[in-house]
């Protein structure tokens, strides 16, 4: 049985990973579901003065990951696939990605979630597929 101790120790590990320290996102995790800030600032923007694609899809991405990942109390999922739609650009504030499994089959985890502007805003949308990897989760990865 996957208790409280899993979601945080996956919580330590998205935490310290240096390009999560880079960006200063945090998440919290729950059983299938996670909910991730992000805050906005000009060194992620593009040239047009607005979040660069891959700030959304870093943000969409580990929501619905560490969804799937607080499922599995033994290794890191691999991300399969991963889907993004971009509705609206967003230049200030901070973001909200919440993340949900949506279905699961022996094999493959899958994950949608949808990233929110500071006015509740729909501003992206993506949905993944995971599979188990061959890396532990142990301490050496951060989980702890």
């Amino acid at each position: 049985m996957i208790d409280e101790t899993h979601y945080r120790k996956l919580e330590n590990m998205m935490h310290g990973a240096p390009i999560v320290k880079m960006t200063g996102a945090r998440i919290v995790i729950s059983r299938g579901r996670s909910e991730l800030t992000l805050p906005v600032r000009e060194d992620f923007f593009h040239a047009a003065r607005a979040l660069h694609g891959s700030m959304y899809f870093l943000a969409l991405d580990n929501a619905a990951w560490f969804a799937a990942n607080s499922l599995v109390p033994d290794v890191f999922l691999l991300t399969v696939s991963f889907n993004v739609y971009l509705i609206r650009p967003v230049d200030k504030g901070l973001v909200r990605a919440t993340g949900e499994v949506t279905n699961a089959t022996r094999t493959q985890y899958f994950a949608e979630s949808i990233l929110y502007d500071e006015d509740q805003r729909e501003i992206a949308r993506g949905s993944g597929v995971f599979v188990r990897g061959g890396t532990k989760l142990t301490p050496e990865i951060g989980y702890r």
